[in-house]
């Protein structure tokens, strides 16, 4: 069954007042280098607790990590300051979900066992109830990989990567130390590969994949809002006359990411305190 003709996952939930929904994307933390990495870990952990204060939900929406893979009982070393503070907000109270993306795919347990983070591997539809909007407020909510027409090679790709017997092959064959330096290696390559064609720019309304997705399913059933992460570049673009798309760029470039109130949405950076 195509993504254009199937139901998704739908999630409830009621906002508190003066609280707020945060949706943020690519950090691809462990890339291109420790050191690059730890800056921008540093980063994100400043802005988490920066909103801890009225956020009710986050939304991490895919590549979090730069690879993730979980073996049964191993998983990637590093990340201690984002994953602690994952950890931090929801012992507070604080509902987080996140998509696994292009390059985070291979998560299964770890985050729900460990950081109470329940993950969805396809597009969920949220629907957010405000007493400060009279009607629910429903957004779509995808990390984008795979989504809208073209890109055959990849989708093709994905369903390998997904493929349950190659996953077990992966993760029992080979040695965790090496499994994840292959990991590590291919998505290092991903990135200086994509550092040499430069920043990705916007395809134009006609072109660009997850506008033209957003539209198909805007078709089948109305929503507000559509939520991407995946092309790296920030977007707000009204999709007719009742709907917007947005596109939350990354904290590579932009430290972007999107803040629901109640009533209105905004893509915003994040400037560092230091």
């Amino acid at each position: 069954m195509s993504l254009s003709h199937m139901s998704f996952q739908v999630l409830n939930v009621a906002l508190s007042p003066g609280k707020k929904i945060y949706f943020a994307s690519d950090f691809h933390l462990g890339a291109p280098s420790h050191s690059d990495s730890l800056v921008r870990e540093r980063r994100i952990t400043e802005w988490l607790e920066s909103v801890r204060h009225d956020a009710q939900l986050i939304c991490l929406v895919g590549d979090l990590f730069d690879f993730w893979f979980e073996h049964k009982r191993v998983v990637p070393r590093g990340f201690v300051r984002f994953l602690g503070k994952l950890g931090e907000l929801t012992d507070a109270g604080i509902q987080i979900i996140a998509f696994p993306g292009n390059h985070d795919m291979w998560m299964t347990d770890y985050f729900e066992r460990e950081l109470n983070i329940k993950t969805y591997r396809r597009p969920v539809d949220l629907m957010v109830i405000s007493s400060i909007h009279p009607t629910p407020t429903s957004f779509h909510i995808a990390h984008g990989d795979g989504l809208g027409p073209d890109d055959h090679l990849y989708k093709l790709l994905k369903i390998v990567f997904e493929n349950k017997l190659a996953v077990w092959a992966f993760g029992t064959l080979l040695h965790p130390n090496l499994a994840l330096w292959l990991g590590h290696s291919w998505a290092l390559h991903s990135w200086q590969k994509h550092e040499k064609a430069g920043q990705p720019s916007y395809l134009g309304e006609d072109k660009e994949w997850l506008v033209l997705y957003a539209k198909s399913q805007e078709e089948l059933l109305h929503r507000n809002f559509y939520v991407f992460g995946h092309r790296h570049i920030k977007l707000d673009l009204p999709i007719g006359e009742r709907s917007r798309t947005l596109i939350l760029g990354d904290w590579i470039v932009y430290n972007s990411y999107a803040v629901f109130d109640g009533q209105e949405i905004q893509l915003l950076d994040y400037t560092p305190k230091t």
